[in-house]
C-alpha cells in the first residue's frame, strides 16, 4: 500500500492509494507521540526542520556522528610527582606497527617550572611548549606505554626549531615517515607565537629523524589570518594528495580566534598550497580529523560558535556540523589505520590518545603537569557500542565547583549585592 502525504489549508492530509482511502488531520492535532525516523511531511518549527534537515538522524543515539568521549589514565608514563618540570602533550596520531602501537609528542623534562615569559631564561620555559623535544612511546595495548626516548630534539641554530618544537603529527607515503612539527625560534609568546611548519623524514618509526631543516608551511602575509601562528599540523591523505590541517590564532590578544585551515600538496616536502577558501573550520582549539566515509570528520574540540561538535566534508574545505557533543578529547591525536591510504570508505575511530593541563598530586596540592591519557568513543561504521550514544549525562558535583568563580567574579558579585541593599533600604 502506498501512502501520499501533504499539507492544504492547515490540514494533513493522507491518501492511501490501494482503496482510495482519505484520511484528514489537523496540524493542531499535535506532534506524534513516537518521534518520526523520517521527516514528517507537515509543518515544522524551526528546530524540528533543523533536527531532520542538519543531522543524519532524528535521535542522537541513531547518529553516526555522535558519541560520547570516556576517559582512561595511562600507564608507564612517569611525570615527577606531577610537580611541573615534565609535560607530555599533544600527541600525534597513533599508528601501528612492528605489532604495537606508536605515538609522538611534545616532551619537556627541564627540571623547572613554565617562568612565563617574565620568568623564562634560556632554561627556564615561558610556556608549557617552550624548550620541548619531540619524544615517543609505544605499546601493546593502547594502555600501558613505554616511553622510547627522543625521536626530534630541536634544531641547532640557526635552523627552524632551535628555540623548540612541539605539537608533531607523522604521516607515511610511498615507504617513508614525515613527521611535521611546530619550529620555534623565538620564545613562544613573542610576537604572536609565531611559528611555521618544519619536517623531518625517517625510513623507519623508530627513526632516525633527519630534519630536512626549511619551513614546509610559511606564515601568511603580515595582516592574514595566520600570518603569527601555524600550529598542530596535521597530515591525511585524501583525493591522492596530502592535506595538512592546521591551527591559528589570530585577532587581539585579549579575544583570540582560533580557527583551522588547510594546505595541500602533492609531495610530502611540498610545496604546500594554502587553500584559498582558509579558515575551513570556524572553530576548534587543535586540529584532530580522520577518514569517514568518502569525506573526512573533524572534531571541533574547542573555542569558536561550533565548540564541541563533530563536522563532516565531502571535499575536506566545505565541512557542515553533524552533532554536538560534550567533554571532547584536547589535543586528541585517534588511532586512525585507514589515514594514509586515500581511502573512499573511512571507517572512523573509536580511541586514542590526548592531554590534559590540570594533572595535580592527587588531584590536590601546589603542583600541576600537562598529562596525556586515553580517549574512546563510537565513531566508527565497524562498531556498534549503546553505551557511547547516552546523551543525557549527569556529573559530580566536584567537576562543576571546578568551575568556580573567580575572584574578580566573586568581588563583582559582593559589589552588586551590596547595591541591592542599598537600593532597598536594608
Amino acid at each position: 500500500m502506498k501512502i501520499i502525504g501533504y499539507v492544504l489549508s492547515g490540514f494533513a492530509i493522507v491518501i492511501s492509494m490501494s482503496g482510495c482511502q482519505t484520511t484528514t488531520a489537523k496540524l493542531d492535532d499535535g506532534f506524534p507521540w513516537i518521534l518520526p525516523s523520517e521527516k514528517p511531511d507537515r509543518q515544522l518549527s524551526a528546530a524540528l526542520e533543523r533536527n531532520y534537515d542538519r543531522y543524519p538522524a532524528a535521535r542522537p543515539e541513531d547518529n553516526e556522528f555522535f558519541s560520547l568521549f570516556k576517559y582512561t589514565e595511562l600507564k608507564g608514563l612517569d611525570y615527577n610527582n606531577f610537580d611541573g618540570t615534565i609535560t607530555r602533550r599533544d600527541p600525534s596520531k597513533v599508528i601501528f606497527k612492528n605489532g604495537k602501537y606508536y605515538v609522538w609528542y611534545t616532551h619537556r623534562d627541564t627540571g623547572h617550572k613554565v617562568g612565563f615569559v617574565k620568568g623564562a631564561t634560556e632554561e627556564v620555559p615561558t610556556r608549557d611548549w617552550d624548550l620541548s623535544e619531540i619524544w615517543y612511546a609505544t605499546s601493546e595495548d593502547g594502555f600501558t606505554w613505554a616511553e622510547q626516548g627522543v625521536a626530534i630534539p630541536m634544531a641547532e641554530k640557526p635552523n627552524p626549531g632551535w628555540r623548540s618544537v612541539s605539537t608533531a603529527d607523522v604521516l607515511e607515503w610511498e615507504g617513508k615517515y614525515y613527521m611535521y612539527y611546530q619550529a620555534f625560534s623565538i620564545w613562544p609568546e613573542e610576537a604572536g607565537d609565531y611559528c611555521p611548519v618544519a619536517v623531518s623524514v625517517a625510513d623507519s618509526v623508530d627513526g632516525p629523524w633527519t630534519p630536512v631543516n626549511q619551513v614546509v608551511i610559511p606564515n601568511g602575509p603580515e595582516g592574514t589570518w595566520d600570518s603569527k601562528s601555524i600550529h598542530d599540523p596535521y597530515p591525511l591523505v585524501h583525493d591522492g594528495k596530502i592535506y595538512i590541517y592546521y591551527k591559528s590564532d589570530f585577532d587581539e590578544k585579549t579575544h583570540r580566534v582560533r580557527m583551522q585551515g588547510v594546505a595541500i600538496a602533492d609531495n610530502p616536502l611540498g610545496p604546500f598550497e594554502k587553500h584559498p577558501l582558509n579558515p575551513v573550520l570556524n572553530s576548534g582549539h587543535e586540529t584532530t580529523l580522520f577518514p569517514y566515509k568518502e569525506g573526512i570528520a573533524a572534531l571541533c574540540i574547542r573555542d569558536g560558535n561550533e565548540h564541541f561538535t563533530v563536522q563532516w566534508s565531502l571535499d575536506g574545505v566545505n565541512f557542515e556540523v553533524k552533532a554536538i557533543t560534550s567533554m571532547m578529547p584536547a589535543a586528541g591525536g585517534p588511532y586512525i589505520p585507514d589515514a594514509f591510504t586515500d581511502t573512499k570508505d573511512g571507517r572512523g575511530i573509536t580511541w586514542g590518545l590526548c592531554h590534559n593541563i590540570r594533572a595535580t598530586r592527587g588531584n590536590k596540592g601546589d603542583g600541576r603537569a600537562t598529562v596525556l591519557m586515553r580517549f574512546d568513543c563510537d565513531l566508527s561504521q565497524d562498531v556498534q557500542d549503546p553505551g557511547m550514544k547516552k546523551h543525557s549525562n549527569y556529573f559530580r558535583p566536584e567537576i562543576y565547583y571546578s568551575m568556580g568563580l573567580s575572584k574578580v567574579q566573586k568581588e563583582r558579585i559582593e559589589k552588586e549585592n551590596a547595591k541591592v541593599k542599598q537600593a532597598s533600604g536594608e
